[in-house]
């Protein structure tokens, strides 16, 4: 058997690199599209702007694509994927798609490379709203003349923002550059101009904060041929190409000169960077006396050196990496085919109707368990951030004051972030200091005047007429006589009316206050249900709140709550239907209490005020007060019936002529008589000192906080659970199934199906390329 030739065998060897290569190429477009983490070595080209790093790239492609004058480097990164192809004479280079493994169609000219740079960095980052971006754009180049590995270009460190954009930009591109050049897979190429002395440069600092040792970093000092004529005496050469010693003994810098012609063809910019080269080192040799080290610095002088070194040391890192990547292929492999069994089971799921209610009744259960814990107290989640200020919640629940009060009404602990019971118990104290934060209210002098004439004239106007033309005693002592009580029943019906027309809309008001306090658990309970899921045993108290009478459905959630699906306890925010339902159950269930607490809290107001109470006697003798209050109230309402007659005067006999029914004229007496201010005065203090003061204590301190009680938090912690399981579960499969099949549940998993399988088609295709080689 004949032994290959030599030429077969490098040939065999540079199609075997070519091989592993293609399957690192293959496997960072997985990773740059499916944000997978894999350890492929590849190049950072990292440095500040103008330091020649967009030259550099287009004389490692061996083409030119303009690349420097859209300015691509300053904004966004460029993945450059290299693909030596023999058979490509013409640069091929294909872009990958934004959020995409594939790669469009391909493109030969570089004026329309350099386009399609320009608006994708545009588009992008006028979408984000950025000035700068760290999400790359990936191209792949096959062709004749360019190496095989990768290289990204990071956007040029600078010292100041150019005009119109942020100030922080400088920051955000060195936080970028670290992002990409910190981890260990990946080689540094630092670019730096001949022209900075090394004691001034000023990103060398920056290098060192990410590569302490330089161990991953290959210096390259750019723009050589302008430094040369400095050059006279050879060690003037060979401290500059040491570096004085800065880096190491395992560190040397590269120094390369490249054209800056960009009219040539691609030809001849290769041939240029040959020339160039060529002219350097003859310069190095024959312009300086005594030449320089060449044994030494030689193999780190020109562009094609610093090529061959990037190729060797490229290679040997893709063998050095392959058992290591080809691992953490078979490792992510594994791991979607989990995720993929898992996923069909799931979508299988979803179409088993008792599984998904009894994982709605779970997630319900759960819902209300964490509801009931806000409600009795504590920190999860925390206040500081979740909990809300007296005046944040005015704000929140669009009622931000109380009616007929213009002063601000400051509640304990309004400056306190609370929820739940504690944000309850402060929306009442609220409605207490509400309540007690006038005397007595405002009453307009027409409704006093309507009510207490109406009281006086009950014994009949005629009689009071007869009785005054007979009489020379006072109008106003006649008229209190025939009002029987005086001015005390007057000042009752006056106060009756103020307490319906002042504290209904105030007890409606904390009604509404409170109904918001509930509703706001819904949202709390979510986020703590984020935080902690409710364990299964943890249900079975809600069994307690079902009555019954109700025994199928009680043995339903019982089922339920005794599960030994694993999955049980799955994430159901996906179904946003689902969510709609419950929220929307819930929110109708805090408003029918708070529309039946209302009721109970007028009906006590009702009482309270009804004349029954204060038909006979005094007000005091118709509630529970001590002896005491019963005495000042008796004392009250004496004095001020004494008062009243000095205040009902001015009225005089005045006949009129009128016509009876045998049509003969007759005389008979009128009375006239006015409402003076006095007696307005003392009736509108009657009504507050004794009668409306008596009610307001009554009503709010003996009914009201139990009437919230019973009518909010009671019937809120018996019928939360059973309200919101009949709205959602005592109807028809097909009307419960209505819930779920909606693009975010079904659909939502069949896409995280098809994209786990796009990715697993990847990476068993990049797996079995990386078997082959090896």
């Amino acid at each position: 058997m004949a032994r290959p030739s030599i030429s077969s065998s490098a040939a065999a060897a540079e199609a075997h690199s070519k091989s592993r290569f293609e399957a690192y190429s293959r496997l960072q477009a997985a990773a740059v599209a499916f944000g997978e983490k894999f350890p492929i070595p590849e190049i950072v080209a990292i440095g500040g702007q103008s330091d020649g790093k967009s030259t550099l790239l287009e004389a490692l492609l061996g083409f030119r694509f303009n690349v420097r004058e859209v300015e691509m480097g300053t904004r966004r990164p460029l993945t450059l994927q290299m693909v030596h192809d023999p058979t490509a004479l013409e640069p091929r280079c294909r872009f990958q798609e934004e959020d995409s493994e594939e790669y469009g169609s391909p493109m030969v000219l570089g004026t329309d490379i350099a386009a399609l740079i320009k608006q994708r960095t545009e588009s992008h980052l006028e979408k984000i709203q950025a000035a700068v971006s760290s999400k790359p754009i990936v191209m792949r180049a096959e062709y004749a003349h360019c190496p095989n590995f990768t290289i990204i270009d990071t956007p040029g460190f600078k010292m100041e923002a150019t005009r119109g954009e942020p100030k922080n930009t400088p920051d955000e591109i060195r936080s970028m550059v670290k992002t990409f050049a910190t981890p260990p897979h990946r080689l540094i190429l630092f670019l730096q101009q001949s022209s900075v002395e090394w004691c001034s440069s000023l990103w060398l600092n920056t290098l060192r904060e990410i590569d302490p040792t330089f161990s991953r970093t290959i210096i390259v000092i750019s723009k050589f041929d302008n430094r040369l004529k400095e050059f006279k005496m050879r060690w003037e050469v060979d401290t500059f190409l040491g570096a004085r010693g800065r880096f190491g003994d395992n560190t040397r810098p590269f120094f390369v000169a490249l054209p800056n012609d960009c009219g040539t063809s691609n030809e001849d910019f290769r041939r240029q960077i040959c020339e160039l080269e060529n002219r350097v080192l003859r310069q190095l040799q024959d312009d300086v006396k005594g030449g320089f080290d060449e044994e030494k610095y030689g193999s780190y002088i020109g562009f094609s050196r610093l090529k061959e070194y990037l190729e060797s040391e490229l290679h040997n890192r893709y063998k050095a990496a392959a058992p290591a990547t080809l691992a953490l292929e078979q490792q992510r492999c594994g791991e979607i085919g989990v995720d993929l069994t898992r996923l069909d089971m799931k979508l299988t799921a979803m179409s088993d109707v008792s599984r998904l209610k009894r994982l709605a009744v779970f997630h319900v259960g759960s819902i209300c368990n964490h509801m009931l814990a806000l409600l009795d107290g504590t920190n999860d989640p925390d206040p500081g951030q979740f909990g809300i200020t007296t005046e944040d919640e005015q704000v929140q629940s669009g009622i931000h004051s109380w009616p007929g009060i213009d002063i601000p009404i400051k509640p304990t602990n309004s400056d306190l972030k609370l929820y739940g019971g504690a944000a309850f118990d402060r929306v009442v104290d609220e409605f207490f200091q509400a309540a007690y934060s006038k005397e007595r209210p405002q009453l307009p002098k027409d409704k006093v005047a309507n009510i207490l004439l109406a009281h006086a004239k009950r014994g009949g106007s005629s009689a009071i007429a007869r009785e005054a033309a007979q009489s020379k005693d006072n109008v106003g002592n006649i008229l209190l006589a025939h009002a029987g009580r005086g001015g005390s029943e007057a000042a009752a019906a006056i106060a009756r009316e103020a307490a319906q027309s002042w504290l209904s809309p105030l007890l409606d008001t904390a009604c509404d206050r409170l109904a918001f306090v509930l509703q706001n658990l819904f949202e709390l309970a979510l986020v703590r249900k984020q935080n902690r899921d409710s364990k299964c045993k943890n249900l079975t108290s809600l069994l307690t709140l079902i009555p019954s009478c109700l025994h199928g459905y009680h043995l339903f959630v019982e089922h339920a709550c005794s599960s030994k699906d694993p999955d049980i306890a799955e994430d159901m925010g996906g179904y946003i239907r689902f969510q709609a339902a419950i929220r929307c159950s819930y929110c109708k269930f805090v408003n029918e209490l708070s529309r039946q607490c209302k009721n109970k809290v007028q009906g006590h107001l009702d009482t309270v005020t009804s004349p029954c109470l204060s038909g006979a006697g005094t007000l005091a003798d118709s509630f529970d007060l001590s002896d005491s209050e019963k005495r000042q109230d008796q004392q009250s309402t004496s004095l001020k019936d004494q008062d009243l007659s000095s205040h009902v005067h001015g009225g005089k006999h005045k006949d009129i002529v009128i016509t009876n029914a045998h049509g003969r004229m007759e005389k008979r007496a009128r009375i006239a008589y006015e409402i003076s201010g006095p007696l307005y005065s003392t009736i509108c203090k009657m009504c507050g000192d004794s009668f409306f003061a008596i009610m307001r204590k009554v009503l709010i301190e003996n009914n009201v906080h139990s009437a919230f009680e019973s009518g909010f938090i009671t019937p809120w912690r018996r019928g939360l659970f059973m309200a919101i399981f009949l709205d959602l579960f005592a109807v028809s499969d097909e009307k419960f199934m209505d819930m779920f099949d909606v693009p975010s549940g079904v659909d939502s998993v069949r896409n995280e199906r098809h994209s786990l399988l796009e990715r697993q088609k990847i990476l068993v295709s990049c797996l079995k390329e990386f078997t082959d080689p090896y």
